[in-house]
């Protein structure tokens, strides 16, 4: 089986579209690579800083759980931390109070944070958690659970034994859904979110789709949805350039929240991924073509 000739829009952020292109291509399909978001600082670091500057606290008010909802959470925690663990000891950060550098600089040398051996941490998927071995939390920190579907829903259910009682460190985009701190808190948890980044819709993508649809020849055989602010954004794209989408151009969804997005959105998706990674939408984009 394979996808040659096809033509694949992706839509992630530039930076994180090479793998699947890489699967694409390998396959012979032909990416085309139109980001609809683009990650951004949040409006503010200053909950993320002040979480920072707990975590390297001893005592009672340190946190039992770090949860990460996409591996791009785990990317922005890690360079604020790396930021403010640089920084000198006197220089207030941006919006926020001081942090204690040097207590930061030996975490980021021992990969752990003092005092905080107990500390647990929960990744959405796999790809979340790779994030979080390539910034050196693990093995010095436990990286406790994946739950077996990538959903906040399902990261909730499998975090329910350990709420009651429990601190958790939710870091998160700033327009993430609820649910996980909602189902957390309902259970007995004590939730403090961190906003690490927002997504917002690159301005270059606008021309770079009028070109696309100005011809049927140029059409994309199928547009690949990686998150549900991929879905918003193409169409709030479409919809501003004045873009009708062809009712031929197959809809691929990496998981259930995605294809919900896209319901929301008045677009059933035509092929949803059994599981929510990159490998599981190329195969599945295989099976459709094949």
């Amino acid at each position: 089986m394979s996808l040659t000739g096809k033509r694949i829009l992706i839509t992630r952020t530039r930076r994180q579209a090479s793998e699947l292109a890489t699967q694409l291509e390998a396959l012979g399909a032909i990416p085309i690579l139109i980001p609809t978001i683009e990650i951004v600082p949040p409006a503010s670091f200053a909950a993320l800083d002040a979480a920072i500057t707990r975590l390297s606290t001893l005592g009672d008010k340190r946190f039992d759980w770090l949860l990460f909802t996409s591996a791009n959470a785990v990317e922005a925690f890690h360079s604020r931390l790396t930021l403010q663990a640089t920084a000198p000891s006197d220089a207030p950060s941006p919006g926020s109070q001081t942090l204690a550098s040097a207590v930061l600089q030996s975490s980021l040398q021992t990969n752990s944070f003092p005092g905080d051996s107990s500390l647990k941490i929960a990744a959405i998927g796999p790809a979340t958690a790779k994030a979080v071995q390539q910034i050196g939390l693990t093995p010095q920190i436990d990286l406790a659970l994946i739950p077996p579907q990538y959903t906040s829903e399902s990261l909730a259910e499998s975090l329910l034994p350990e709420a009651p009682g429990k601190s958790f460190l939710l870091v998160r985009a700033a327009e993430a859904r609820d649910v996980l701190p909602e189902i957390l808190t309902a259970a007995g948890a004590a939730v403090t979110i961190a906003e690490a980044y927002r997504n917002q819709i690159p301005a270059g993508s606008i021309p770079a789709l009028q070109q696309l649809f100005a011809l049927p020849e140029n059409h994309p055989d199928a547009i690949t949805f990686t998150s549900a602010s991929t879905a918003r954004n193409l169409f709030a794209l479409l919809e501003a350039t004045g873009i009708t989408l062809p009712t031929h151009i197959a809809l691929a969804s990496i998981g259930p929240i995605t294809t919900q997005t896209l319901r929301d959105l008045c677009h059933e998706p035509t092929i949803e991924a059994r599981i929510a990674t990159i490998e599981s939408l190329v195969q599945s984009l295989l099976v459709h073509f094949g």
